[in-house]
């Protein structure tokens, strides 16, 4: 074997035995580039291609049969939490983690069961009952195998399932809630018979209220007259018990109290057998006024008109579905007895009852007095016929709640064209009104005017209640006083957003709304107020199991 090298570089290379080369064959050459072997036969080169070509081949059918076999893993695997197995594909092929992944799908899944509205939660509701737990909705989609994408389907159908339920208890609830109100603790019945039973039984307690040494006062004006309206005893003696206490004058106290004919046995029984030494009280049953005719024709048109207004809302409530439509706690006073009561409608005629009476401070029978009072006898009212409060419990003319708005429908042209939608109402329950002043005015005749127009149009003015035909029939004969002398809307649910401070500052607080301080249904941190000024001790009290 001989190697022939260039002196210029390699440019031939030949490998042969010498009598190979003699006789021109059977050698190997390598020849000059570019060039072809003339003496290189055919089968070498296909010989050289099938020694390069055999190991690609294997080469790429391993790599095909891994790739295979990995794509029907791929599959298989994304076919349990996958809504689309091929675009989960490529994901896993070009190097998605498994967490990824599953957050990127259930991020789609649930951006489409958001945007797709309810049609989607209807053809899941319609098609497979809807679990109802959590527990149940895992064991379902394990056992059925469905993808992210029924699931986003279906938890979004269980939660807004959930949510109507949840809805719906609350309004029931609420209707219940406003039901409770409405009546009477097997104690307050009882505390009535026991004190109408003493009555009838006991001289001292048909004792004559007050006794006659003091029964000038009853008409003084230099004494602090207080008006009450109420058929309820026990509320009645928490007014006039937290009125003394506070006072700085008690003895210059005269309470007056109106009550209906079925009530008064018991209420003048009550006071008579509980004496109170430091003020002078009366007991007075409507029965026993001696009204003019007048004044008759008027109470009980009045009255008709009242009841055909909270009939009216009420069955206007009942075709409207009471439980969907009037969720709002406000809604359900209508259907309080208050709304045709006449003790609570009486106070328009107020001057009438008391034709000696100048100057009176009225209060509601669910108050109660903290401080002294005797500074809104001396108020200078500026010719102004009701001294009144304004809710300001979240600032200056912001009263939540008790604007005209909540009172009145602004939608009719009677209502729009002479009040402000904007404006605050002021708080009836504790007022100071000067009877001289209102006798001079036509409040009372205006107040009747507007309950024949509300009548006359419908019922549609305003909400049923005392306080919105008075709003306008004192229009422009309100003195604005410190809103510190009276906080309401103690038996609203609302009541506990209050400030402590607030309601220690409080001249007199009151419970208006459905929780009365004598109701369970109150907070009890509420009802405390009240609770404090009840002699838990007294006979009848403790006879008919009345407890704090």
């Amino acid at each position: 074997m001989k190697f022939y090298i260039s002196a210029t570089g390699i440019k031939k290379l030949t490998i042969s035995s010498s009598a190979a080369v003699k006789n021109g064959g059977g050698g190997v050459g390598l020849l000059p580039v570019g060039m072809k072997g003339k003496g290189s036969p055919p089968g070498t080169r296909r010989i050289f291609h099938r020694m390069l070509l055999l190991p690609a081949v294997l080469v790429l059918g391993v790599l095909l049969s891994l790739l295979f076999f990995r794509i029907t893993f791929i599959m298989l695997e994304s076919a349990a939490f996958c809504s689309s197995p091929i675009g989960c594909l490529g994901w896993r092929i070009f190097g998605g983690s498994d967490q990824t992944l599953l957050r990127e799908e259930l991020m789609r899944a649930l951006v489409e069961a958001t945007n797709d509205g309810d049609n989607g939660i209807g053809r899941v509701e319609s098609s497979i009952s809807l679990p109802s737990s959590f527990n149940d909705l895992v064991k379902d989609m394990t056992s059925n195998g469905q993808d992210i994408k029924a699931f986003a389907f279906k938890t979004k159908a269980m939660i807004m399932k959930m949510e109507q339920l949840v809805d719906s208890a609350r309004q029931r609830e609420s209707i219940f809630w406003h039901l409770a109100s409405h009546g009477v603790p097997n104690g307050f019945h009882c505390l009535s018979l026991k004190l109408a039973e003493e009555y009838a039984e006991n001289a001292a307690a048909r004792s004559r209220l007050p006794s006659p040494q003091y029964a000038s006062r009853l008409t003084d004006p230099s004494f602090h007259h207080v008006v009450l309206l109420t058929d309820n005893v026990l509320a009645a003696s928490v007014v006039v018990s937290s009125t003394i206490k506070s006072s700085s004058v008690p003895e210059r106290l005269v309470f007056h109290i109106v009550t209906d004919k079925k009530t008064y046995t018991g209420m003048h029984a009550w006071f008579a057998v509980n004496s109170i030494d430091s003020a002078v009280l009366e007991v007075r049953g409507l029965h026993q006024h001696d009204w003019s005719h007048e004044v008759n024709i008027g109470i009980k048109e009045m009255m008709e008109i009242h009841r055909l207004i909270c009939n009216h809302k009420l069955d206007s409530m009942k075709r409207d579905n009471i439980a969907k439509e009037y969720a709002h706690e406000k809604d359900f006073q209508y259907l309080r007895p208050s709304c045709t009561s006449l003790l609570n409608h009486l106070r328009i005629y107020i001057p009438e009852l008391f034709p000696d009476l100048n100057k009176i401070v009225f209060l509601d029978d669910d108050t109660v007095v903290q401080h002294d009072l005797s500074f809104l006898w001396e108020l200078d009212l500026n010719g102004k016929v009701v001294g009144a409060a304004f809710d300001s419990s979240c600032g200056d003319d912001c009263c939540p709640g008790r604007k005209y708005k909540d009172y009145f429908n602004f939608t009719s042209p009677i209502i729009s064209s002479k009040l402000d939608y904007d404006r605050c109402g002021w708080l009836y329950g504790m007022n100071v009104f000067d009877l001289e002043a209102w006798r001079k005015t036509n409040i009372t005749s205006t107040y009747h005017h507007w309950l024949k127009l509300n009548l006359n149009s419908g019922f549609e003015l305003w909400n049923p209640g005392a306080l919105p035909p008075s709003l306008i029939a004192f229009e422009g004969h309100v003195h604005r006083i410190d809103p510190s002398w009276h906080i309401a809307g103690l038996g609203y649910r609302s009541i506990i957003n209050v400030a402590e401070s607030i309601l220690d500052d409080g001249a007199v607080i009151h419970f208006s709304g459905p929780a009365k301080p004598w109701l369970e249904i109150g907070a009890p941190e509420i009802r405390s107020l009240w609770n404090r000024h009840v002699n838990f001790s007294n006979e009848f009290i403790s006879k008919c199991g009345i407890v704090g």
